[in-house]
């Protein structure tokens, strides 16, 4: 069962990063026996993103996920040069405040792009600290990603006149559009969505967290490298009705990175942990066993 949003915030916990707070959640704070598994959230929402998968993988795994800095309930600071870079030190901190030094990681949309952060740094390392990634959909390719018209503009100089347009209605609009045809989300998951961007005026900083975008373009080769080279193994669970990252983007994976785990979710939308968890869950278990 899917917690709501306000159980999921009371169960979880704050860490300090710098000046700033981090919202986190810890399935068992004391397990030292079950493998760690790190969820790594997208643009623009929290983990609570992984809400409905999180019941079934706590079964099995020590859970550990962060609403990233400028996201969900986490510190919101404006005029804040947001980095992937500094998204990966986040989780470095939560680990090591959590006394975890090896895990696997399951990532979505951005999250992908941390994870792809995290990795190359785990391949420069001699000792091997990630187990194996699994990814979501996201723009792991800055080629085959296809922003929408609302990404576009708040990359622009109208970036922070866009953000201060944004308001429930066109949030709904936007997040609707990015859904498989048959799996809209509910009202309350928009609730949840819009809560959770809202906090703290968090919508108002659309246009300084966007540019994770540039990011990607900046540091394409160091974060395919990071797949190419992995000594980890790698999966991806794709929605293939997704209009930013969906078929196009599994196909470059194939072209670049090889084969692998690869599943392709036909007519799930760009967030199959919330529109397909059951499907996500199997495909996932599928490759942890192998």
């Amino acid at each position: 069962m899917q917690p709501d949003l306000e159980r999921w915030r009371k169960s979880g916990r704050f860490i300090a990063f710098g000046s700033q707070r981090i919202f986190c959640v810890d399935s068992a704070p004391d397990e030292r026996i079950r493998p760690a598994l790190i969820l790594i959230h997208g643009f623009p929402t929290a983990c609570w993103d992984f809400a409905k998968l999180w019941p079934a993988l706590a079964a099995d795994y020590r859970l550990l996920a962060a609403d990233m800095l400028g996201f969900g309930f986490s510190s919101k600071p404006r005029h804040h040069a947001y980095s992937i870079g500094e998204q990966a030190d986040v989780f470095e901190t939560l680990m090591a405040s959590s006394g975890i030094d090896r895990c696997h990681i399951l990532a979505h949309d951005y999250g992908d792009t941390v994870a792809q952060e995290l990795l190359a740094r785990d391949n420069a390392r001699s000792t091997r600290t990630i187990e194996s990634v699994c990814f979501l959909n996201g723009g792991l390719f800055p080629e085959t990603h296809r922003p929408r018209l609302i990404q576009k503009l708040l990359r622009s100089p109208l970036g922070p006149f866009i953000s201060r347009l944004i308001n429930r209605r066109t949030f709904e609009r936007s997040m609707t559009a990015l859904f498989g045809p048959g799996h809209p989300p509910t009202k309350d998951e928009l609730d949840a969505f819009w809560t959770l961007v809202t906090a703290e005026g968090g919508h108002r900083l659309a246009h300084e967290l966007i540019h994770y975008m540039a990011d990607r373009v900046r540091n394409r080769q160091r974060w395919v490298d990071a797949l190419c080279d992995a000594r980890c193994p790698l999966a991806l669970i794709n929605g293939s009705a997704d209009p930013v990252s969906g078929a196009p983007m599994v196909a470059r994976y194939r072209e670049l990175v090889g084969t692998g785990y690869i599943a392709e979710l036909p007519g799930i939308g760009h967030y199959p942990q919330v529109e397909a968890p059951e499907l996500v869950l199997e495909h996932y278990r599928r490759f942890r066993r192998q």
